[in-house]
């Protein structure tokens, strides 16, 4: 593998990229993250411009990238909500060949994931997944750079997703087969991962000694569990559902209750934001072994890194 082999190309999902470049970006995000710290603060984007475009609402987001733009010496052409580069009706196609002539990288957080696909398609400049219906890629290596910071390595350890079969399940079983790791699900019955996707992930995690088991019950999937995670049950566009939603999801809290029954060191993880009282209790959110503000800072250096090699930066 060349130094750089991601240089030109798109990140819509996690398996987009072999393990081994995998690791590449969780080792430039560990390096940038120390010289950062260090006050060594290089700009290897000098020069271009980074069009980040959020179709959904967003915080962690919107913030990381366009400060992580920022640090790399980029201008972030932030465009949000009802005044993004898609609200005035043009085709996929039309907007997103007009924006590469301006713009160096396309960021897009967005509903289906056939609308990055497109954007993917069209421009000849690499296109970043910052969220959609079926995967959330770079909170995934947000949260691999998080564990290795805390555990050392990700290899061989046991992942443990509770709740909804949503796209941090996805993003979470891509993770483990790209990594070794030992993913486990626990899911109501009616909120299951899409089948084709864990599918794809056993196959791969086959080749890499890792392991994927699903349960229909949360104190199965974490039982001797390293790393302890959640996401909320009511996502974007199913606020009308909220109520039932509570009812389908009975049990499937992480609480400390739940927590004991993972290994000791365990960290527990959430993506946010966190509907406390639901699907995770303020005891579990700031306990000690709660690493999700370490987690939600690690999507700025995660997606600096990510930016840097697909823009053939570093």
């Amino acid at each position: 593998m060349n130094a750089n082999s991601l240089a030109g190309r798109d990140c819509l999902r996690l398996l987009d990229l072999t393990p081994e470049e995998f690791e590449l970006v969780l080792q430039t995000a560990a390096k940038q993250k120390a010289d950062w710290a260090a006050g060594i603060h290089e700009a290897p984007c000098a020069g271009k411009a980074i069009a980040i475009i959020m179709e959904k609402p967003s915080l962690r987001t919107r913030s990381s990238f366009e400060i992580g733009a920022y640090r790399l010496g980029a201008h972030p052409l932030v465009m949000s909500d009802d005044h993004s580069a898609f609200s005035r009706g043009e085709t996929v196609q039309d907007t997103t060949l007009v924006l590469e002539r301006f713009v160096d990288a396309i960021v897009l957080r967005t509903f289906e994931q056939s609308k990055v696909a497109e954007v993917a398609k069209w421009s000849k400049n690499p296109v970043i997944n910052a969220l959609s219906d079926d995967f959330h890629p770079c909170q995934g290596l947000a949260d691999a750079l998080t564990i290795v910071e805390h555990k050392g390595t990700l290899k061989g350890l046991t992942l443990a997703y509770v709740g909804d079969g949503n796209n941090m399940a996805h993003t979470y079983l891509e993770m483990g087969a790209l990594a070794g790791m030992h993913v486990r699900l626990g899911c109501p019955a009616i909120h299951m991962p899409d089948a084709r996707v864990v599918a794809e992930c056993e196959q791969l995690a086959s080749q890499a000694g890792a392991s994927i088991e699903i349960f229909e019950n949360a104190a199965q999937a974490v039982a001797g569990a390293d790393i302890v995670l959640t996401d909320t049950w009511t996502s974007m566009g199913d606020e009308d559902e909220h109520d039932q939603r509570l009812a389908e999801f009975e049990g499937f809290q992480v609480n400390g209750e739940l927590m004991a029954r993972a290994a000791q060191g365990a960290l527990f993880m959430h993506c946010l934001p966190a509907h406390r009282g639901e699907e995770v209790t303020d005891e579990v959110m700031d306990a000690p072994y709660s690493v999700i503000y370490d987690e939600a800072e690690n999507r700025l250096h995660a997606q600096k890194a990510l930016l840097s090699l697909l823009m053939g930066a570093v």
